[in-house]
């Protein structure tokens, strides 16, 4: 189940990631609560995920998801530009991210 919250704690902090760029500077009501839910979800999962994964497995699965999806997430919805090196080093963090879950406990 930890690795279940861990996931879902990731997906939270793509949403409040992303959520942060329609706030606008948090002026805008409910972009803004949107976020900040998203924001106290993502920490209370991963609080759960760390009662059986490690810390240092757990936070670092948690950015990685967190940093792998805004970036897809960027280029969808925001126009970012994709450029080879940053494919490359993204699919560095998701192959590191299989690679913790494999060697974790």
């Amino acid at each position: 189940m930890a690795w279940f919250f861990l996931f879902i704690a990731g997906v939270f902090e793509i949403g409040w990631a992303i959520g942060m760029k329609y706030t606008q500077g948090f002026t805008k009501l409910v972009p803004s609560v949107i976020t900040l839910v998203s924001m106290a979800l993502s920490v209370y999962l991963l609080s759960l995920a760390t009662k059986e994964i490690p810390i240092g497995t757990a936070y670092a699965v948690w950015t990685g998801i967190g940093i792998a999806g805004t970036s897809i997430l960027g280029v969808i919805l925001f126009d970012e530009t994709v450029e080879v090196l940053k494919v490359v080093f993204i699919s560095m963090i998701l192959i590191a991210i299989v690679g913790l879950k494999i060697t974790s406990n």
